[in-house]
This record gives C-alpha cells, structure tokens and sequence, in this order.
C-alpha cells in the first residue's frame, strides 16, 4: 500500500512516530520518496510518496494494490462494468505496470501487473 501526499516528508515522519515504522529513500529522480518498514526489521509495510512526477494527480488515501495477471483484460473489464481508469503507469524500478481505477461505488486501487507476467508492452 501506497500513501501519497503534497508533503511525503511530514507524513513520514508522523507515521515513525505513530506507527514506529523506520524509512528509507527510493530515488525518484531529483526527489525521494520513502518505503516504510515494521520496526522490528527490514520488511516493507507501505510507501510514502510525494504527489509529484509519476504520482501527479493521485488522491491523498492510502492505495492498495491489487495483484492480475493480465493488466489490460482488468482495465477493459474496468471500463465495460462502469469504473473509471484514473490513472497508468510502472516501469523500471516498479517491478511491473500498475493501473489506478475507480469503481462504480468511487472506491480507488490500483491494479498491479508484475513484471514477467506482462503479455504486452503498452502497460
């Protein structure tokens, strides 16, 4: 799951000190976002990331992925049964392709296709 805010470094840090999770940097190019990891050691719990570049435009919720295995049949399946696509991407250094969506209640995910499961290059 994925957090993403104006200000990723003071959600961070609210999130060290609320939670106890400990942070470390996931260049951007030009920027840092942040991946969150359980105090007791090194797995990864979430992302905290800055509501810019790749992530521009995304609502301020925490974002849950959700793992197919062909993105493009889900997102035409979004489509036909009246969710809204909000919003693609991935790519090096996402570990695949991701689509973020709306379903008909408003509720949003996003959909994650890893790599290696890619049927297609358009992601």
């Amino acid at each position: 799951m994925d957090l993403t805010v104006p200000n990723a470094d003071a959600v961070r840090d609210f999130y060290k000190e609320v939670v106890g999770w400990t942070s470390s940097g996931c260049d951007m190019g030009g920027y840092e976002d942040y991946v969150m990891s359980q105090p007791e050691g090194e797995i990864a719990t979430s992302g905290i990331c800055h509501a810019r570049g790749p992530n521009v435009g995304l609502p301020p919720q925490w974002l849950m992925y959700i793992n197919v295995s062909s993105l493009e049949a889900s997102v035409e399946a979004v489509i036909r049964l009246g969710g809204k696509l909000i919003k693609r991407g991935g790519g090096p250094g996402a570990g695949g392709f991701f689509a973020i969506i709306q379903d008909p209640a408003g509720a949003v995910c996003a959909l994650f296709e890893p790599y290696g499961e890619q049927k297609s290059s358009s992601g």
